[in-house]
């Protein structure tokens, strides 16, 4: 059986084109590792590969839940050990690719031990401020309180909700991931990176032509379609702001450059937890060239 590749790092770094050559090259299809692209109709706001490349290569783990549906790391984990021993059957390579940290380690390290989640703890959480939560997180668990993303509600809930539920710390009990790692790790896992100003003007780049592709238009149409009540959905960097653009916060030039701020915030923060959570093998990817060039001449076992 062929080893699984993995393809981490920020968002616009060129994660997919990469994975889409490598999978053309060595005979691969893609597994998502992304935590939005599991849902249905959120296109362009998560940068989904087109329909002409899904058509050049098999990917696995997009399009599988409606904006109704919950998705976590245990169902990741499992729909993508299936993928992974339905490809390798087929005597192809599993070539996982995404942005979000907490899969890919979910897959390599296996799931920590903490609780799930409670629907009536949860429910009343979620009704209390956030600023009452920060706080409660602050006393209770000083280090999970300076590592977490405070811009990220539903991350700062579930810490919450695991503390009270077990009288434990929440940076303790993320810490226990099972000791055993998957036959599966691969010296194959790669993360890509680019030099600031680039990095920043290609997520500039990549949201002016998401808006001009129609994602206002396509915000819209998922409104109706729940995407204000899905909680995990909202959170996805581009339609947040764009829904409070429609409800009349903000007007769209400033819209625009907010979600390019918030971006580039999010890709300082997935940085920052692959070099801290992961230990991949990290390439620095040049302005201009391709990705079968980058791979070449920085990593010619693979390229």
């Amino acid at each position: 059986m062929k080893p699984p590749i993995f393809i981490a790092g920020p968002t616009a770094v060129g994660k997919s084109e990469i994975a889409l050559c490598l999978a053309e090259q060595l005979g691969g299809e893609i597994i998502s590792a992304d935590s939005m692209q599991v849902y249905r109709g959120l296109d362009i706001g998560t940068a989904k590969p087109s329909p002409v490349e899904r058509a050049r290569v098999s990917h696995h783990l997009m399009d599988i839940c409606d904006l109704n549906e919950n998705f976590d790391a245990a169902q990741f984990v499992r729909l993508a050990q299936k993928a992974v021993e339905e490809i390798q059957a087929r005597g192809r390579v599993p070539i996982f690719c995404g942005g979000t940290g907490l899969y890919f380690k979910a897959f390599l390290s296996g799931l920590g031990e903490a609780p799930s989640a409670n629907p009536e703890l949860r429910a009343k959480l979620e009704a209390s401020s956030f600023e009452s939560l920060l706080c409660e997180l602050r006393e209770r668990d000083a280090t999970a309180y300076e590592k977490i993303d405070k811009q990220n509600p539903r991350r700062v809930i579930r810490a919450v909700e695991v503390i009270r539920l077990t009288g434990k710390k929440f940076s303790d009990q993320r810490a226990e991931w099972k000791s055993e790692v998957r036959s599966q790790k691969s010296e194959k896992f790669l993360a890509l990176s680019r030099q600031a100003d680039d990095l920043h003007a290609r997520i500039n780049a990549r949201v002016d032509a998401m808006f001009a592709r129609g994602l206002v238009d396509e915000t819209r149409e998922l409104l109706q379609h729940g995407l204000a009540e899905n909680k995990t959905a909202m959170q996805a960097i581009g339609y947040r702001q764009v829904v409070e653009y429609l409800r009349g916060e903000r007007p769209l030039a400033e819209t625009i450059e907010l979600v390019k701020s918030r971006t580039r915030q999010f890709a300082r923060r997935q940085l920052t937890w692959f070099r801290r959570q992961l230990d991949p093998e990290w390439i620095n990817l040049k302005p201009g060239a391709s990705c079968l060039h980058n791979l070449a001449e920085q990593y010619p076992k693979l390229a």
